[in-house]
């Protein structure tokens, strides 16, 4: 029996989930406009510990949204995701950001494109089969009328995430369809970090380091 806090601070949506057995048994998020994740972020942690009766040090493990998204959400995330692993002796598992936003949609027929938004044209995106295997690498990308054309062109593709609304303006295929302004969340990332978990597949606390995506390439 694992129990695993799951922490989500890659987009506006402040989310703090407390997993046992890869199931959510407390929640809170927050999906203001503006980033509270520094005001709310450990207020969260606090108040789904004492909902479910546990302590700090009933924590087998702490799972982290790595990326890409928000440079500052993912700081906030991660800082405190190792604060608490230090402190507490206990592992730091990583969840690529992409694979939560698929997740919401896991089993739908056919292609599943989670998209985050990363100003102007540009977007973080990944591709997925309806089971959540990734069937294309992580990018970041401009988008087009000719984006995503070798999915569209075969099967019913959908796009998720706050990145859809840009591309939903510039195109026009019957095999797309738009999951907008959903935001990824603490909830599908207990069952892939108990997964993990079991593997033992951690990070090194004292290196890991945020997914950027752009800061990656640049450089």
């Amino acid at each position: 029996m694992a129990i695993i806090l799951c922490l989500e601070t890659a987009t506006t949506n402040c989310s703090v989930g407390l997993a046992k057995d890869g199931k959510i048994i407390s929640l809170k998020e927050d999906n203001s406009k503006g980033y509270s994740h520094a005001e709310k972020l450990h207020v969260f942690i606090e108040e789904v510990l004492k909902e479910a009766g546990l302590t700090t040090g009933d924590l087998h493990a702490i799972a982290v949204s790595k990326g890409p998204g928000s440079y500052t959400g993912l700081r906030i995330g991660v800082s405190a995701a190792k604060g608490l692993c230090f402190s507490l002796e206990i592992p730091l598992i990583s969840v690529p950001t992409l694979d939560l936003l698929a997740g919401k949609l896991k089993g739908e027929d056919g292609v599943l494109i989670s998209m985050l938004d990363a100003r102007r044209m540009e977007v973080y995106s990944a591709v997925y089969d309806s089971q959540l295997n990734q069937i294309r690498d992580t990018k970041a990308q401009i988008l087009d009328e000719n984006s995503f054309e070798e999915y569209l062109k075969d099967s019913k593709v959908h796009f998720i995430g706050n990145g859809v609304a840009k591309f939903r303006e510039i195109i026009s295929s019957e095999n797309a369809v738009f999951h907008e302004q959903v935001f990824p969340s603490a909830v599908e990332m207990a069952e892939i970090a108990e997964l993990k978990h079991k593997k033992s597949d951690t990070e090194d606390v004292a290196y890991f380091e945020p997914y950027y995506l752009k800061d990656f390439i640049a450089g």
